[in-house]
């Protein structure tokens, strides 16, 4: 397979209630937008990859999760808990080295933010000098 873009495609049961979450609340920058008004479809910059929110579901996602790293873990969930959005799990130290914490959409669909911290081998160049 040869593949040229990817990006997670998410069906909401209320678009537009996701569509202000993932814009306005988590302020993800919008990629591209598509459709005719009553049923626009957003595609999402989600760092180096995309999350489309279009369609209608009838049930929640199940089986989902988008894994989000971010660059300050504690600041990130304040706002967020600020903001109303649930926070699933507080920021903690994982055994894998990455601490992380899991807020969730309104679908219920979990988001795991994650910090790397310095010195961690995802941030760390091991090749030989």
């Amino acid at each position: 397979m040869d593949v040229l873009s990817s990006r997670i495609l998410l069906r909401p049961t209320d678009a537009d209630r996701s569509h202000a979450f993932y814009r306005d609340v988590l302020g993800l920058a919008v990629h591209r937008e598509f459709g005719p008004p009553e049923h626009r479809g957003l595609v999402f910059f989600l760092g180096n990859g995309l999350l489309e929110v279009s369609g209608h579901a009838a049930e929640r996602p199940r089986g989902l999760a988008l894994w989000v790293q971010v660059r300050d873990l504690a600041a990130e969930v304040a706002r967020l808990a600020a903001a109303g959005v649930p926070v699933v799990a507080e920021p903690r130290l994982q055994p894998w080295g990455l601490h992380e914490a899991t807020v969730e959409d309104p679908d219920g669909v979990s988001l795991v933010l994650v910090e790397v911290p310095a010195g961690h081998p995802l941030r760390t160049d091991v090749r030989p000098l």
